[in-house]
């Protein structure tokens, strides 16, 4: 009984049926589902495959950072600038050109510490896209669940959810984590001890989490009280469906698409919100490899060592771009009418 929630164009609708030869009985009609004729869509856009394999890119390279760092023979922790003499100067700047890069160490050496560049990136590229994945999966969960039960029950219970949703959204983000992260550490942590890196890892997760969800929340519960008043979902309730069935089997397959399409636009954003953490001082803590540490640190040097500042900056914005576009191509793909 569930009605499709996106229409398509005369175009599309031709694509959506496929002519077959049929021995002595002419031609046959194939359907395509919604799922094939996304896929179909989205193989045509170059952009947006392109895009997704240099994601999946950066995907394999956190998986397989151990792995990476086996081969190379490098480790992120290690300050080999100042084990190894000849390597930095009385400064702590790598004395080599480039930033000390060389055969030996490929994008260079940290300033001060001495550390492999390469592996502080590859492992920082695991850090921060481990936390955006967290994020992003816990925000839309809660945020599906928050959207479809204040949509759909409505009343008192939409009011309530719709003042928190309202409260969430006022808060100026960036400022509200800076704010909020060592208030909570400093309730689980003595003064006299050191952040455990695991707490620091938590705490990003949940103040994020917090934050997040709001927005998937206000955007699903538009969508449900568009839908809870559609002809199926009458027809649905009329015939004696129980409130769980109507949500689950008439309301959420219409809700996949600005779900996955909100999930794919909010991971950027959190991969660029923990880095910018990192490079106010209140992201993760050393001697984690982080993205906006190495910001940090490239912003203090870069008058004498641009080059470190160059590899962090340039993998941050080929990351955010190109999930900006697969996001766009995903968007694109299941709604044929939206155009760029």
């Amino acid at each position: 009984m569930t009605f499709p929630s996106s229409t398509t164009t005369d175009d599309t609708a031709a694509d959506s049926v496929e002519t077959t030869a049929s021995s002595g009985s002419g031609p046959a009609i194939v359907g395509r589902s919604p799922g094939q004729l996304m896929w179909r869509r989205f193989r045509r856009d170059k952009t947006g495959v392109v895009s997704a394999i240099i994601v999946l890119a950066f995907f394999l390279i956190a998986l397989l950072a151990p792995v990476i760092s086996a081969l190379y023979g490098k480790d992120p922790y290690t300050t080999y600038g100042q084990n190894q003499p000849g390597l930095l100067n009385e400064y702590g700047y790598p004395i080599a050109p480039n930033g000390g890069m060389s055969g030996e160490f490929w994008f260079g050496l940290e300033p001060g510490l001495g550390r492999d560049v390469f592996m502080q990136l590859v492992y920082g590229i695991r850090t921060s896209l481990s936390i955006a994945v967290i994020v992003t999966v816990i925000t839309t969960v809660i945020g599906v669940v928050m959207g479809i039960t204040s949509g759909y029950l409505g009343g008192k219970t939409d009011y309530v959810i719709g003042r928190v949703i309202d409260t969430l959204l006022a808060f100026p983000s960036q400022l509200f984590l800076i704010v909020f992260l060592p208030v909570v550490e400093a309730a689980i942590v003595l003064p006299e001890e050191e952040t455990p890196v695991w707490l620091r890892y938590v705490s990003i997760c949940v103040v994020l989490t917090v934050l997040g969800w709001a927005t998937i929340a206000r955007l699903l519960r538009a969508q449900v009280l568009s839908l809870r008043t559609r002809e199926f979902v009458e027809a649905a309730r009329v015939t004696g469906a129980s409130p769980g069935r109507v949500i689950f089997k008439e309301l959420l397959p219409n809700l996949w698409t600005p779900i996955i399409i909100q999930a794919t636009l909010a991971l950027p954003l959190y991969v660029g919100a923990e880095a910018g953490l990192g490079f106010l001082g209140v992201g993760m803590t050393e001697p984690t490899p982080d993205w906006g540490r190495m910001f940090q640190v490239g912003a203090n040097v870069y008058h004498s060592d641009v080059t470190y500042l160059i590899f962090p900056g340039v993998s941050m914005l080929i990351f955010v771009v190109a999930f900006n576009l697969l996001g766009d191509s995903i968007r694109d793909a299941f709604d044929p009418k939206t155009k760029r």
